[in-house]
């Protein structure tokens, strides 16, 4: 072995502890993730720790020494260098990983932008008062690309202006200004570039879910599920309730237009025969076209709705009356002379 091998596979004791520790790190859980912390102050990823503790654990290092760990523990794990470049940590947790990136994105920050960085989106200064009374920051304004103006008062931007387009860089000028009126244009955070959960290896455009659109989706899917089971007979207990009342409904129908002389359907039978028979004599142009029975029948009905001198004053006694002399009218019609009238005939 050449002594330029062995220097490469000699590394310090510290660095040699570091990496044991980051693989037992590995291990401890069920999904490990790269996240980026570039241009996340000191004090901001420590608060960010704390709020992430009892659900996930961030451990940041060297690169070579989170390389070196990833490929060791071989676990498929190694598939995150590629993941590993500038300012990265590891960040561990026993959740899903769609669970992880809705919670490390629902953490995420506004903050200034400082002149030199690159815009991640357009900066736009709203249109409204500014709050600052008139001076030579309005010229301030307008030299960045805002329309404003001095009008009551104070400053006031005239209109939405969009003073920079994203992936531009913010000029010292336009940070002075976005700093005086309070816009925080980026967003501070633990960016996720890739994690590995059970075999499977998710880029931040996998786990990117629209959580009302899923939910929406799920609830479709299933509602059509059990249109299909209904529709198909296939028993569950989510789809015998409605399969038997479908059955019991098309049994019904059946026996309705196939006349069966069951007694639950005898009465609709024959409010259909009478509907029938006084739908042929309306056609008919003579005036013994429909039959006697059935002609008393037709008068009695106006009779049982005419007032008469001895109707209560009470209006709630009529509605009463009214009620009791619609249920014996009723109960005449399809029990009394309308039965008769139609067995006579038939």
């Amino acid at each position: 072995m050449s002594t330029q091998e062995r220097k490469t596979e000699t590394i310090p004791e510290w660095k040699r502890e570091e990496v044991d520790e980051i693989g037992d790190f590995l291990e401890r859980y069920d999904s490990v993730g790269v996240v980026a912390i570039t241009g996340i102050p000191s004090r901001q990823l420590q608060d960010m720790r704390r709020d992430l503790h009892g659900s996930a654990e961030l451990r940041v290092s060297r690169n070579t020494l989170l390389e070196r760990a990833l490929n060791e523990v071989d676990d498929g794990l190694e598939a995150l260098t590629e993941y590993v470049s500038g300012q990265v940590g590891l960040i561990g947790t026993n959740e899903n990983p769609f669970g992880l990136y809705q919670q490390l994105e629902a953490s995420k920050t506004s903050a200034p932008i400082n002149a030199g960085e690159v815009a991640p989106n357009d900066i736009v200064v709203p249109e409204g008062d500014t709050g600052v009374d008139p001076g030579p920051f309005v010229g301030e304004l307008q030299s960045v690309g805002a329309n404003a103006r001095i009008e009551g008062g104070s400053i006031q931007v005239m209109e939405d202006s969009t003073v920079l387009e994203a992936g531009g860089e913010v000029s010292s000028d336009l940070s002075n200004v976005l700093s005086e009126l309070g816009i925080e244009p980026k967003e501070v955070g633990l960016d996720l570039r890739g994690v590995y959960a059970e075999g499977v290896l998710f880029e931040p455009a996998d786990l990117e879910l629209d959580v009302e659109e899923y939910r929406t989706d799920i609830s479709a899917a299933a509602a059509r599920g059990r249109n299909l089971a209904i529709n198909a007979g296939f028993p569950t207990a989510q789809t015998v309730p409605a399969q038997l009342a479908k059955a019991s409904s098309e049994a019904r129908n059946l026996a309705l237009y196939a006349s069966i002389e069951d007694p639950e359907i005898m009465p609709e039978l024959i409010s259909k025969a009478d509907g029938q028979v006084r739908a042929l004599a309306a056609r008919i142009d003579d005036e013994e076209a429909l039959p006697d029975e059935l002609q008393e029948v037709t008068e009695a009905e106006p009779a049982a709705d005419a007032q008469t001198d001895d109707q209560p004053d009470d209006p709630e006694d009529a509605d009463e009356s009214d009620d009791e002399a619609a249920d014996e009218s009723d109960d005449d019609d399809e029990d009394g002379d309308a039965g008769d009238a139609l067995g006579a005939m038939f």
